[in-house]
């Protein structure tokens, strides 16, 4: 499209460019800037200090417990919400009767608020009333108690944080399947191609560039985007240092409770790196086995 007048293309980049200063530029740059600052618990005196903070930062094993459970939380939710969409998405695009209410009851949990979701998860595993530990103990006489056991506690986050997912994977994931031709899965059976010998050899390929999106957006999402799971579900606990302390409520800790602003921003800026170098290395491995049509 030609526009008559050459100031319409930048008023219309406009908005989006002032959402991405105000929204992403804008707090990327004071998380830099506090980062290398001392400041009092109220903000009334500081001083630089370069990179005093990220010295202490390294220095601290709660940090690198904390950095090791968030590779790990962010591994299996990626793992789990991509497997899990996938098969829904097949099996929805193969169901003909009652279609459309069964792919809008798979995307009403993409509409849920984090916090709302690990309420949700909370009130099904709860040791004492939740009808989970209830079965589990009736049937097979396991004791489920998440707020004493450090693993169920990072089980169940990451339950909630893979359900709350796969929604959001499915939608993409079905839009990419009705995007297979026919013509294409027909010629292979008729060829003698099984189904699992067609979803090898026809539909993965045709669905790896959103797979590599899906995986990009997924890690992300466990880096940043779970926090009103982890708060609402376990608080970061059980123990010290916390079961379920991933890096993003690791610096809500820092910052709010024990008020150590310039440690906290430290760490928004290695967990704002990590992510970067995360995309990077995705985009330089995963991207050479994506076939784009």
């Amino acid at each position: 499209m030609v526009f008559r007048d050459r100031f319409v293309p930048y008023l219309l980049l406009a908005p989006q460019v002032v959402v991405t200063i105000v929204f992403f530029l804008w707090p990327a740059g004071q998380a830099i800037y506090q980062s290398v600052l001392r400041e009092d618990a109220f903000g009334l005196s500081r001083r630089f200090v370069w990179f005093e903070n990220f010295d202490r930062l390294f220095a601290d094993p709660a940090f690198w417990h904390s950095l090791g459970i968030s590779i790990l939380f962010a591994a299996a939710v990626a793992t789990l919400a991509l497997g899990a969409s996938l098969m829904l998405a097949n099996a929805a695009n193969h169901v003909i009767r009652g279609r459309s209410w069964y792919r809008i009851l798979l995307i009403w949990p993409y509409a849920i608020a984090p916090a709302i979701a690990g309420i949700l998860w909370l009130f099904l595993f709860a040791p004492v009333v939740g009808i989970v530990p209830y079965i589990l103990h009736q049937h097979f006489g396991w004791d489920w108690n998440h707020r004493l056991d450090r693993t169920e506690a990072m089980a169940l986050v990451i339950l909630a944080a893979t359900w709350k997912l796969i929604s959001y994977n499915f939608i993409f994931f079905l839009a990419g399947l009705q995007a297979i031709p026919r013509s294409l899965l027909e010629a292979a059976a008729i060829d003698g191609a099984g189904p699992a010998r067609q979803f090898w050899a026809i539909i993965m390929p045709l669905l790896s560039p959103t797979t590599f999106f899906l995986l990009v957006v997924n890690g992300i999402y466990a880096f940043f985007d779970t926090f009103g799971i982890i708060h609402a579900v376990t608080a970061g606990g059980p123990g010290s240092p916390g079961a379920t302390s991933i890096l993003v409520y690791k610096v809500y800790r820092d910052a709010f409770l024990t008020l150590d602003l310039g440690a906290s921003a430290a760490q928004s800026v290695v967990l704002m790196a990590i992510v970067v170098v995360l995309t990077v290395i995705q985009f330089r491995s995963v991207e050479k086995r994506v076939h784009y049509a």
